[in-house]
């Protein structure tokens, strides 16, 4: 017979991604962390491998421990070869690898009364009148039933909801050392865009410089589907060699992975009790796939109602925000913007302090509309006027799963 045990926990937070360790560490770090669970898969086939997030930041976060990298100048490079450099002070952009902050938030748990780390898959989640129950599969066969007041899961869900607009930021990144200094670390190309663009969508290079001669260097597309690894390997190839004029290098380590980029309408609650959290809960940006920053807004602001005793928690992105994304989400599936000229076109018309805080959902309606004067107005104004008009439908097969920026 299969052992079983069950036990109790005020919090449980299921999945070791960028947000289950987010919130975890908002929850230990604000002191509200009062028999707090992290459920994460042990070692093995279910366990991700090692990734990368990106987020822009100024001042202090809690996060230093866990950054690995910064870079204080941004650049990007049109398709037709002019580069736009950006002082994006008082923000800079930042590196955190999974396994640093892994490493930060489980020594926290550790040390904190209360909170602990769980390596177990969560395989079933139910509501029970006092809160929520988790059956976990632990190593060695055995299975452990969790109770807890409240449940926050950021496991991936089946199939993203129905949308009006369905796209994929798709990327393959290669960890380079080339044989002489051909980086500055200082700088970091958000997106170039001297790439050869698909028939559909946008492609462009992404390089992080992590010393004069190591870097992050990326091949990304916004697209309806995702590319072979072949494909990628050939993408960043020519990057690499003709673009970027790298000369020999050596590819220390791989990632690839994918972010929905899309107008679905994520449910927040899988239960009076269980609530989503990262991209399962809407956390990533529709427009731009970035979704670290605001997992960091979301998981303080759930830590901040947990000590105020109630569960009322700000969704992760504002109406006004996903109803914008909504626009350029559309204009760019039919084409009527150019992707490249656009987002180029943003950085060369606008203070990058403030655009930062926009692709950020922290702006005014003042300066949100400062900076929609500086787009394609005709097509976007058309756009903004179907889009209400268009149906939601379902593609069941969507999964998405890679680093998060």
């Amino acid at each position: 017979m299969t052992p079983r045990c069950t036990e109790d926990s005020g919090v449980l937070v299921l999945g070791g991604g960028a947000a289950g360790l987010s919130l975890a560490h908002r929850l230990t770090e604000s002191g509200t962390a009062t028999a707090v669970t992290l459920v994460e898969p042990p070692d093995g086939p279910l366990r991700p491998a090692e990734r990368t997030w990106c987020y822009w930041g100024a001042g202090t976060d809690g996060l230093e421990e866990a950054v690995s990298a910064s870079w204080s100048v941004l650049r990007l490079h049109g398709a037709d070869g002019g580069s736009v450099t950006v002082d994006p002070a008082p923000f800079t952009y930042r590196m955190v690898r999974s396994a640093d902050f892994e490493r930060m938030v489980h020594g926290r748990l550790a040390r904190t009364e209360g909170a602990r780390l769980l390596r177990g898959t969560a395989e079933a989640v139910r509501a029970v009148p006092a809160g929520a129950e988790v059956r976990c599969a632990l190593p060695g066969g055995r299975f452990l039933t969790l109770h807890a007041r409240r449940v926050f899961d950021s496991r991936p869900l089946p199939g993203l909801p129905p949308a009006r607009t369905r796209l994929l930021q798709h990327f393959r990144g290669w960890f380079v050392r080339t044989d002489t200094d051909r980086f500055d670390p200082a700088v970091a190309d958000l997106m170039d865009f001297r790439v050869p663009q698909p028939a559909h969508g946008l492609a462009f290079g992404y390089v992080l410089p992590l010393a004069p001669d190591r870097a992050l260097v990326e091949y990304t597309e916004f697209s309806r589907e995702v590319l072979t690894t072949a494909a990628y390997e050939s993408a960043l190839g020519h990057y690499c060699r003709d673009i970027l004029g790298l000369g020999r290098l050596t590819v220390e380590r791989t990632e690839q992975g994918v972010i929905p980029m899309t107008d679905a309408r994520f449910p927040r609650r899988a239960g009076h009790a269980v609530f989503r959290i990262g991209t399962a809960g809407g956390a990533t940006r529709p427009a731009t796939g970035y979704t670290f920053a605001a997992v960091q807004r979301h998981s303080r602001a759930i830590a901040a109602a947990l000590r105020d005793g109630h569960d009322r928690f700000p969704a992760p992105h504002g109406l006004r925000a996903l109803a914008m994304d909504a626009i350029l989400l559309r204009a760019l599936d039919t084409g009527r913007i150019d992707g490249p000229r656009f987002f180029t076109d943003l950085f060369r018309r606008v203070p990058a302090e403030r655009l930062l805080r926009f692709l950020d959902g922290t702006t005014s309606l003042r300066e949100e509309w400062g900076i929609g004067l500086r787009t394609p107005v005709r097509p976007m104004l058309r756009t903004a006027a179907e889009v209400p008009f268009l149906p939601r439908r379902s593609r069941p097969a969507d999964r998405t799963g890679g680093h998060t920026r």
